[in-house]
């Protein structure tokens, strides 16, 4: 144990938070490093892995075709992470595991978004199912290869909790029984859970009025858009649409956050959370925006579900990536023998379907098209 971290974390962090010294620790045990703690590593691991740097080409909202500027699942990685790191060191908790958790939440997802994983687990319904959340822990813990003395990243207990005990408006929490389904996640896990929702909320609203999907006028008749509004343009009457837009947006992430953080403070003080453990045994969700901020999201998260994730430009997308999903699919179900060598090594452990859905989940959106108009378009090159 290194005494200076341990030192460092008691100085810093609240009672409450988890210590990087109170780890459950790794699936296959490994000397500590002398200058950084388990957390650290654990974000180092994900960063450099090839499931994290496939995320700049996997789709938030948009298909990767539709343009440069919209977010991909990196983009919104970082931005999570950024608004996460804020709020932990508002609320003295463990930042290293919250940036890693943060990081890695998405690693499990599709290329698509969530009109692939919709595909897929459709696809697999007679084979277990697929869980973007599960299909994450599985991409740490086995798929990545990069180690010789064990399979996948090997990560600590907490933040592959982190992963699979991810939930949210578009996710949900699942769990294996090692990592414990009948307990509540750390607040740091908590914390990415909440940040994330921001984090989409917020810059969907910017990806959708760029692409003209989504009005301001109509966002005037929301009260908590028209509030900061009127605001903004009080504070500066001559501002062009795009930074009248980018100021609006910020002010609701500020104005959310610090929500957030003051409401979380009060949860824990009033529930008496003296230290990791009682937040664990804590069923509700501690990290929470106050009744009246939640009164306030909801009009604006209807807003966009009717009027950019139900926009038919938007479905037209969903269903030619569910049709794209599915051919590449049955093909390689029928013909394993197409897929590369290195992945055919793995049916015989965990059977074709899984080995199929495990490569068409690791593919970006790029890479799919590709490979459907290598197996469908005679006159393209394989």
């Amino acid at each position: 144990m290194n005494i200076e971290i341990k030192d460092y974390e008691n100085k810093v962090l609240a009672n409450y938070a988890m210590k990087s010294y109170q780890t459950k620790g790794r699936m296959y045990p490994e000397e500590e490093h002398p200058y950084r703690n388990i957390y650290q590593r654990d974000r180092d691991r994900i960063i450099h892995c090839a499931a994290f740097r496939r995320l700049e080409y996997k789709t938030q909202v948009f298909v990767i075709h539709e343009g440069d500027y919209y977010r991909t699942r990196l983009t919104h990685t970082l931005e999570v992470s950024q608004i996460a790191r804020t709020i932990a060191f508002a609320l003295k908790l463990n930042i290293d595991l919250v940036e890693a958790i943060a990081l890695a939440h998405d690693l499990g997802h599709t290329p698509f978004g969530h009109s692939g994983e919709e595909a897929l687990n459709e696809l697999m319904a007679n084979h277990g199912g697929f869980n973007h959340n599960l299909q994450g822990l599985r991409v740490v813990d086995i798929l990545e290869e990069r180690y010789p003395d064990f399979p996948g990243l090997n990560l600590s207990w907490e933040v592959r909790e982190g992963i699979v005990k991810h939930s949210s408006s578009f996710d949900r929490a699942s769990c294996t029984e090692e990592l414990l389904p009948e307990e509540s996640p750390t607040l740091e896990a908590q914390v990415v859970d909440l940040a994330d929702e921001i984090a989409y909320d917020n810059h969907d609203l910017d990806d959708g009025l760029t692409s003209g999907l989504l009005k301001e006028e109509d966002l005037k008749k929301i009260a908590l858009w028209n509030d900061i509004y009127k605001k903004v343009t009080s504070q500066y009457s001559c501002l062009d649409e795009t930074r009248r837009k980018y100021l609006i947006i910020k002010n609701l992430i500020d104005i959310q956050v610090t929500d957030l953080i003051e409401e979380t403070l009060n949860r824990i003080k009033k529930m008496d959370i003296k230290n990791f453990q009682d937040a664990k045994k804590i069923k509700e969700k501690i990290v929470s925006f106050s009744k009246g901020m939640v009164s306030l999201r909801e009009p604006l998260r209807k807003y966009l579900m009717d009027n950019l994730y139900k926009n038919y430009r938007v479905i037209r997308m969903s269903n030619k990536a569910k049709l794209f999903i599915k051919e590449l699919f049955k093909s390689y179900v029928k013909n394993p023998q197409a897929l590369p060598p290195h992945i055919q090594k793995r049916i015989k452990n965990d059977g074709v379907e899984r080995i199929v859905c495990d490569y068409i989940a690791g593919m970006t959106d790029r890479f799919a098209l590709d490979e459907y108009k290598k197996l469908f378009d005679p006159y393209e090159r394989v």
